[in-house]
């Protein structure tokens, strides 16, 4: 049959052709066809004939055409033949497509729609036929069927475009068919239908199959719709991971079941999808960034999610999306923990409305998430890091002082942002081999380059690289190699930190520890003093970090960089003979700087102990060096007096008097030596007690000599008596004073000495009380002088060089030893007032230094444990001793000058609470729990933190209330501001749905209600403490509300004539500290509560407009009805707090513009929410909520009009001023510029709340009365009769004074002005003088006259 119909096929003439195929059986044809196509026999050839014989213009023609396509597709569709017969056969089925008429275009058309929507299709090869079919029919312009009015072909595709995505797809051929579409003229509405119908299948396809869709669907985007399809992507995929976050069973988790791991290879898939994109068409990108922009707007979690942050992060790698990425990000991560800290710091916000996610997270889940073959992705990591700690690292304030972060809690956002960027930089490390090196090159050069910045943040990230993979680094250990070169440059503390930070490595990499001590050496050998300073610290440091084996192992033996964070042991490679010679190279290196100038050999010296401690084997050489400079400014001479040789210790350089020798700190270094020596013979090794027990006496003995000597010394031996100079102007001045600094520095290195190696021996605590009074009259010849001295004169207080641990152990046996054997001898120390005094001042020194630079001098004072440890210790005894003796007690009974010692106890207790909350935060349970002596340490039950810290601040409760029970003569008012500040700490430990909190907030509003106190800055501390508690259980208005009416009723009304009513719901308001103190409070307080408000209103208008612009209610909506409901009631109450102040008799200054400047916010915000309604009345009409509107409206009113007689009586009042005081001409414009803010504000609210009024049908303005027009004209027979009356004699001029403020006449406003209500949307300000910006038909003036005396200096408006 083949070869007839080939035949008949060449042949010019048809008509044979013709006949055969008409002589066939209804499906000989088809068979036919189908046996050969499997075949693969002459396929292309026999369907050419086919159509050859089937013309169109012949209806069997059509119908065997028709036939024909229907087998072929079927054929296609079975996947029995073989790609290139497939290929041949829809090759010729497209060629004869234009040959069809439109109605079997239709018929083939709908069989098609069928098969897609009934499932039928198998491989989906016949869809490549569809669009060119679908095509061909809309180019058709006449109708299918004129006479049935049927449509034409546009309108017939159209059609099919609407059945079929109204239909159901069978979900192995969506790609395919969205391919189809790309082939298909679509119209703008038609594509929007496709590609919704798309996006509604991303929930039903496996994971799999979701790739070459969204590969699929960005290719038909290029038509069209790229803003829907980059939203359904980032839609779906943020709602993917957010139901894997929560791992909640949902429809999308039952529809992927694969493990989260696949879920990331599949999003990184899709982002390569969509940069490629991007990289073609640039419209793509700006479409992203501008979608994510318009969700920044609000808050910006709502519209980031991890994979769209992972895809911008993607798209940073192109160079045009670069910059535009990375500030996105930057802005999102700012705006989001503000937005957070705001929400986190009000309990009425965080009850109105659920926290979200935070960008901070979602950044980091993206650096989790990238181990999943993200490369595309970390290099935008690296640089997002980078970027966020440069922006909102530490800065470099004016004077150059930096401002250091909190290491231990970040407080503000941009602390919080350069933290994070910091996090991002050490995950990306952790988990990304390749990223390893530019991370630490990013660092190191920052580092070195950046060194007259703060680059504190970039240490602590380069300490956390190097202690997380130490063995890691050696590969990159040429990067650390090339910092070192740049050590001697450096400034001191960067090469401290940056020592300390790669240390780790030092242990693991003999070729670096090399490197970096011929460093250390030639800096040591430098001309810059800088540069030896860092090469002593460098050199201190490695010999406190390498222990020599077979050191004594002490508990004492820790350092700020442990040992045990390198897992290896770092002395397998060296044996420990060559570790002691590595150490004692070095050690001999340090003793070449006791040459060098004070600074450098006070570092030596503080550094000796640790090293000393650390390493123990090193302990002779180090008191031999000690013994050895002693000796050259000690005097052997048993008798001779003084018995130091303080002329040494200077240097003469010209005019330049200069400390060559810090004999004070080299005595405290062998103090602290004998210290260590005597601890250490609790644990003795045999064969160095006798290497080290004679210079162990050797050199008690120079400090038992030295002590008697200075007991007996007096003034005069060191020429330091009251005749003696100490101007900082003159030569022999800065010697003594030089002089005086180091005698005290040795007496209080003796008494250290003395009292620990005393052992309560009562001699020896005599000894120690005779050299405090050597040290008290000394020091208070210093502050006799200082006080003569000129301002630029005044000496600095010297720190004190007593350790730490000392003072504590002082304390508590001054204070808390009840030991009877101890009983006599301490009794001598205790007989001095003015040594417990001392001693209590020296330990809030200690403190104020930890809390400033977070350590202290001394021995220990770089260990945060042990330092804690004595902070502790010191806490307790100062808590012990204030509240066993208080003040009252203490005072009654004193002569002397100067704080007491319980205030002062007092004082270093507020010091200390508030340090710890700052940086001791995770230690905050160990430290009460320190404090707590009423519970054992065996306790069965486990405390928390509330119930401690409502412990002590009982104990302070009881002192307040002894306080004020006294007289108001007595009261003292440093102890109770002081008192509320400790209670305002101790306040932010207890737990808000506590019963302690409820007891601390009662007892607050109690003292404030029963108690009248005249100090301000007591009642202002008392009153911020009630504000504060108030604020973290309920929102404050109504006690706003309480206070402004207490207020009120104190200061009258500004209506003389009006007596007020005293409700008196707090005593604590009396006439001293009602204005400015409370007033300030209360107007502070409510501008807070107005930004909370304004943050909600804010929140609705965004969830308004997302309402508006997208298809579907979002899935985070709130509901609006609480948020509106939390907005009225707090705006209620807060306009009749306004309405007592607005009436208030307030004094003039700050209280007033503070007034005026919360009152134009507050109608600011008004119309805000006014114009929420306006736009919310355009899509629903909620009656109850307007009705709640307008009793809001009406209490406004009532404050409206209050404010305009406010601001005529405050007018008044500053033109009297004005007309006293001429220079005060200047002040008084000045504080009157709130006020033309405050009428646009009035104005603009009215404006809108008739808008409002006509919108809702409800007249909100009916209980409102119209502020008068500022438009007028002037009525010149009623000004001339004026101007008579008033004695003027030439009517042509006014004058004026220039300044912001309208003029004021000297007769009544409204005898000359013809007042009109007008809209008040006519805003004409009329400013004298200035006739151009009037109406003309409204104003007229006279021509100009010279000023006479009788003239007023301003004109009424």
């Amino acid at each position: 049959m083949d070869q007839k119909i080939l035949s008949l096929s060449a042949e010019k003439s048809i008509k044979k052709l013709q006949e055969f195929l008409e002589s066939l059986r209804e499906n000989q044809l088809g068979e036919f066809l189908r046996n050969q196509a499997i075949k693969g026999k002459q396929v292309g050839a026999l369907l050419k004939a086919v159509f050859k014989g089937s013309p169109c213009c012949q209806e069997a023609g059509i119908l065997r055409r028709i036939d024909v396509y229907k087998c072929c597709l079927q054929l296609v569709e079975s996947g029995d033949l073989t790609k290139d017969v497939g290929s041949e056969i829809m090759g010729i089925l497209m060629v004869e497509v234009h040959n069809f008429p439109t109605s079997s275009l239709v018929q083939i058309t709908n069989k098609f729609v069928g098969a897609i929507r009934e499932g039928s299709l198998i491989n989906g090869k016949s869809l490549e036929l569809f669009p060119l079919i679908l095509n061909t029919l809309a180019s058709t312009k006449e109708n299918l069927d004129d006479e049935k009015g049927e449509p034409n072909g546009e309108d017939c595709k159209k059609q099919v475009i609407s059945t079929l995505c109204s239909g159901r797809w069978d979900l192995r051929h969506v790609s395919r068919l969205t391919s189809m579409f790309r082939d298909i003229l679509l119209s703008s509405e038609e594509l929007d239908l496709v590609v919704g119908k798309i996006l509604s299948l991303f929930y039903k396809l496996d994971l799999q199959e979701i790739p070459p869709l969204v590969y699929q669907l960005l290719l038909l985007c290029s038509k069209g719709c790229k803003k829907k399809v980059l939203e359904g992507i980032l839609v779906f995929f943020s709602q993917l991971d957010k139901q894997y976050e929560n791992q909640e069973d949902t429809d999308l988790l039952d529809l992927v079941t694969d493990p989260p791991g696949e879920l990331r290879h599949v999003e990184g898939t899709i982002i390569l999808h969509i940069v490629l994109a991007s990289k073609m068409d640039r419209d793509l990108g700006k479409v992203l960034l501008n979608f994510l922009k318009t969700g920044q707007r609000g808050e910006p979690s709502q519209s980031l999610c991890p994979f769209s942050i992972a895809l911008l992060l993607s798209m940073s790698r192109l160079p045009k999306y670069e910059e535009q990425a990375f500030d996105f990000l930057k802005t999102s991560v700012v705006k989001s923990l503000r937005h957070y800290q705001f929400h986190q710091g009000s309990k009425f916000l965080r009850d109105l409305v659920p926290q979200t996610s935070c960008v901070s997270a979602m950044i980091l889940e993206v650096v989790k998430n990238s181990v999943h073959s993200w490369d595309h992705v970390t290099q935008g990591l690296v640089k997002l890091g980078v970027i966020l700690m440069e922006s909102f690292g530490p800065k470099k304030l004016w004077g150059g002082k930096a401002t250091e972060p909190n290491r231990e809690l970040p407080q503000t956002p941009a602390q919080q942002a350069c933290s994070l960027g910091a996090s991002i930089l050490l995950e990306t490390f952790k988990v990304h081999d390749l990223s390893r090196r530019e991370i630490l090159e990013q660092v190191l050069n920052r580092i070195i380059i950046k060194s007259s910045s703060p680059v504190v943040h970039f240490l602590d990230l380069l300490s956390g690289i190097v202690t997380y993979a130490p063995m890691v680094l050696q590969s990159s250990s040429s990067k650390v190699i090339e910092a070192f070169d740049f050590l001697p440059f450096l400034p001191l503390h960067i090469v401290q930190g940056l020592l300390k930070a790669v240390q780790p490595l030092l242990k693991v990499s003999m070729s670096m520890r090399d490197f970096l001590i011929l460093s250390l050496r030639k800096a040591m050998f430098s001309s810059q003093l800088d540069s030896r300073k860092s090469a002593v610290a460098g050199f201190l440091l490695l010999l406190k970090n390498f222990k020599i084996l077979g050191s004594l192992s002490s508990s004492q033996c820790s350092q700020a960089i442990c040992a045990s964070q390198v897992q290896v042991d770092v002395h397998s490679r060296y044996n420990s003979m060559a570790n002691q010679a590595f150490c004692q190279e070095i050690l001999d290196c340090l003793k070449k700087c006791l040459n060098q100038k004070a600074d450098i050999r006070t570092m030596l010296y503080e550094g000796f102990y640790d090293i000393l401690r650390r390493n123990s084997q090193l302990a002779k050489s180090i008191m031999q060096t000690l013994l050895s400079q002693l000796k050259q400014y000690y005097e052997p001479e048993p008798d001779l007096l003084p018995p130091l040789k303080l002329e040494e210790c200077i240097v003469l350089q010209g005019d330049l008097v200069l400390l060559q020798e810090p004999l004070d700190h080299l005595l405290r270094c062998v103090q602290q030596c004998l210290a260590w020596y005597q601890s250490k013979m609790q644990h003795p090794l045999q064969h160095e007690e006798d290497e080290e027990g004679g210079l162990q006496e050797e050199l008690d003995d120079i400090l038992q000599s030295v002590t008697s000597r200075m007991i007996k010394s007096e003034l005069e031996d060191f020429e330091l008596d009251k005749s003696a100079d100490f101007s900082q102007a003159t030569g022999v001045g800065i010697k003594n004073t030089i002089y005086a600094s180091l005698v005290m520095g040795v007496l209080e290195v003796l008494i250290e000495y003395n009292f620990n190696i005393g052992n309560f021996n009562k001699n020896k605590l005599e000894d120690v009380l005779s050299l405090f009074k050597s040290y008290s009259k000394l020091s208070d010849i210093l502050k006799e002088k200082a006080g003569k001295s000129k301002p630029s004169e005044t000496h600095k207080t010297t720190p004190s060089l007593l350790s730490m641990s000392f003072v504590s152990v002082l304390l508590k046996a001054l204070f808390r030893d009840n030991a009877q054997s101890h009983e006599e001898s301490l009794a001598v120390l205790r007989s001095s007032q003015e040594f417990m005094r001392y001693a209590v001042t020296v330990a809030l020194q200690k403190v104020q230094q930890l809390e400033e630079t977070g350590q202290v001098d001394g021995p220990d004072g770089q260990n945060p444990d042990k330092t804690f440890h004595h902070l502790c210790e010191i806490t307790r005894v100062l808590l012990w001793r204030y509240t066993s003796i208080p003040t009252s007690v203490e005072e009654s009974g004193r002569k002397e000058k100067g704080k007491s010692i319980s205030l002062l106890c007092l004082e270093g207790l507020q010091r200390i609470f508030h340090m710890v909350q700052q940086s001791y935060q995770p230690k905050v349970k160990q430290f009460l729990r320190a404090l707590d002596i009423s519970y054992g340490e065996g306790e069965a039950t486990e405390i928390s933190v509330t119930q401690r810290a409502a412990f002590q601040i009982r104990q302070f409760q009881r002192s307040m209330v002894n306080l004020l029970s006294g007289s108001d003569e007595d009261f003292n008012s440093k102890e109770g501001l002081i008192l509320v500040t400790i209670l305002s700490t101790l306040s932010k430990l207890l737990e808000t749905t506590s019963p302690q909190f409820v007891q601390m907030l009662s007892w607050t509003v109690k003292i404030c209600k029963e108690h009248s106190v005249e100090d301000a800055a007591f009642c202002k501390g008392l009153l911020n403490l009630l504000f504060n508690l108030h604020v973290r259980c309920r929102s404050p208005v109504s006690l706003l509300r309480d206070l402004s009416q207490d207020l009120h009723g104190q200061l009258g009304d500004i209506d003389q004539d009006i007596e007020v009513e005293k409700p008196n719901h707090f005593a604590m308001v009396n006439l001293r500290t009602a204005a400015p103190t409370i007033c300030l409070l209360i107007l502070d307080q409510a501008e807070k509560v107005l930004d909370d408000v304004d943050w909600v209103i804010g929140r609705l208008k965004e969830q308004l407009s997302l309402e508006a612009t997208a298809e579907e209610v979002p899935q985070t909506e709130l509901p609006k009805e609480p948020l509106e409901k939390a907005v009225i009631l707090q705006l209620g109450t807060l306009i009749t707090a306004f309405h007592e102040l607005v009436q208030t008799a307030l004094p003039s200054g700050s209280c007033i513009n503070t007034l005026l400047q919360d009152l134009g916010k507050i109608y600011t915000i008004l119309t805000s929410f006014a114009k929420y309604n306006i736009q919310s009345e355009a899509q629903s009409t909620v009656a109850e909520k307007k009705e709640k509107k307008k009793k809001e409206e009406e209490k406004e009113e009532e404050e409206d009009t209050e404010e305009e007689e406010e601001e005529k009586d405050e007018d008044a009042k500053k033109e009297e001023k004005t007309a006293a005081v001429a220079p005060a001409k200047v002040k008084v414009f000045q504080k009157a510029k709130p006020i033309p803010n405050l009428i646009f504000a009035i104005e603009q609210y009215e404006k809108f709340v008739i808008n409002l009024s006509k919108k809702s049908k409800i007249n909100l303005m009916q209980y409102m009365r119209l502020s008068l027009s500022r438009d007028f004209k002037i009525n010149k027979a009623i000004m001339g009769s004026a101007l008579q009356e008033s004695g003027e004699t030439d009517t042509n001029q006014v004058r004026y004074l220039p300044g912001p403020r309208p003029a004021r006449l000297p007769f009544p406003l409204g005898v000359c002005l013809q007042r009109s209500r007008c809209r008040p949307t006519r805003n004409l300000s009329l400013r004298p003088g200035d006739p151009s910006r009037a109406p003309q038909s409204q104003l007229s003036l006279a021509p100009p006259r010279p000023p006479r005396n009788g003239d007023r200096e301003s004109v009424d408006r």
